[in-house]
This record gives C-alpha cells, sequence and structure tokens, in this order.
C-alpha cells in the first residue's frame, strides 16, 4: 500500500510535468511488459516527451488542480498511462499510435482520452490526431516543395556545364547559336487612289450688256 506521503511526491510530480505541457494523451494499457514500455518511453524521449502511469485519483486530481478539468477515469479498464508531450504536440501522439497500431491484436495500448489548447478530446479524436504528421515531417514535405525548383536549376547548370566541357567551350554564352534571320514581313500594298469625279464648276452667268443712256435733247 502506497503512502500518503508517497502519493503526495507522486501528485506533486505528476502536476509539475502537467504544467509544462504542450499535450497529454490518455491510454489504457493491458498486458503490457516493462520491455516494450521501457521501449516506447525511449522513442517518446526523442520528441521531449515523456510516458508515466499513476493512479487514477491521482491523476484526476491533478487535472482538476493544473487545468480545471474534471476528467473520467474511474470506468476505464486496465492501467492507465500518460503521454505528456513538452515539445511539438502531436509528434508523441504519432510515435505512441505505432506501438499502438503494433499491439492492436492483443489490444494492450488504446488510446482513450487527449487533451490539449485547453480542450478535453475523446477517444475518435485522440486517435485521429495520432495519425496525422508530425511537424518533422510536414516541414520536411514543405522543404522538398521549395527545393524542388532549386533542382532543376541546379540541373540545367550541371548540364550546361558539361555541354562547355565537351565543346571547349568557356562561357555559357558561346553555347547559344545564331537565331536564323527572320523572314520580312510581306510588304503591303498601298491602297489603290480612289478616283474623285470632278466637279463641274458652275459657269457664271454672262453678264447683261449695260444700257446705253439715251443723250438729252
Amino acid at each position: 500500500m502506497v503512502s500518503k506521503q508517497k502519493k503526495a511526491e507522486q501528485l506533486a510530480v505528476l502536476e509539475a510535468h502537467l504544467k509544462t505541457a504542450t499535450s497529454v494523451a490518455f491510454t489504457s494499457n493491458t498486458k503490457v511488459t516493462v520491455l516494450e514500455i521501457s521501449n516506447l518511453k525511449k522513442d517518446l524521449r526523442t520528441v521531449d516527451a515523456i510516458y508515466l502511469t499513476a493512479k487514477k485519483t491521482l491523476i484526476r486530481i491533478a487535472f482538476k488542480t493544473v487545468y480545471g478539468v474534471d476528467v473520467d477515469l474511474a470506468t476505464l479498464p486496465g492501467q492507465v498511462g500518460l503521454v505528456i508531450s513538452k515539445g511539438d504536440a502531436l509528434s508523441p501522439f504519432g510515435i505512441t499510435n505505432k506501438y499502438a497500431v503494433e499491439w492492436k491484436k492483443e489490444e494492450k495500448l488504446v488510446f482513450v482520452l487527449g487533451y490539449m489548447e485547453g480542450r478535453l478530446m475523446d477517444a475518435t479524436e485522440t486517435k485521429k490526431l495520432a495519425t496525422l504528421p508530425s511537424r518533422e515531417v510536414l516541414l520536411a514535405k514543405l522543404l522538398g516543395s521549395m527545393m524542388s525548383p532549386l533542382s532543376g536549376l541546379a540541373r540545367f547548370f550541371d548540364a550546361a556545364g558539361k555541354d562547355l566541357t565537351a565543346k571547349s567551350l568557356t562561357k555559357v554564352g558561346d553555347l547559344t547559336v545564331s537565331a536564323p534571320a527572320p523572314t520580312p514581313a510581306p510588304v503591303a500594298e498601298a491602297p489603290k487612289a480612289t478616283e474623285v469625279p470632278a466637279v463641274e464648276t458652275p459657269v457664271a452667268a454672262a453678264e447683261a450688256p449695260a444700257s446705253e443712256e439715251t443723250p438729252a435733247a
């Protein structure tokens, strides 16, 4: 039987870990060997996470104290373990899921709850998060897509360098070939002048002869 002092020490340790956690996954464990848990813990340390087990009552008290969240663990079968991440929130979920899948037939380790960003998640949502790519995988994919154009440019320069060597040239500019003389554009025919019909100038009316003045008698 664990003494009250020992329980108080375990509770203090648990609360200290929860205060610095970025995420927490709850697992229900049955028939897991010491060696199997040791391997899981070793892998989790690579992503700044820990795995620990504690009495369900202590876990409930610690969560209530640190997060103000009441988690009901009494009905969960077997021993309850906590995957506590101190770094990337999702990577530890993925590592733990690898073991859960490996032990699926015996159901040695099953996700039952999760806690992230101030929200308690059920088993379904926790499992879904555990199958998502980790931050490192996403960054690697992003870097790969960014490097793709650079790789093409590198291949171009590599091919150009080999071409220079093969042709005993010294400058990339020497690889260029003269462009064929451009085909002269057909000269457009000047539009035919439109004949303007002559406009007859009206002949001025002949002036009537001035009337002769009759001399005075």
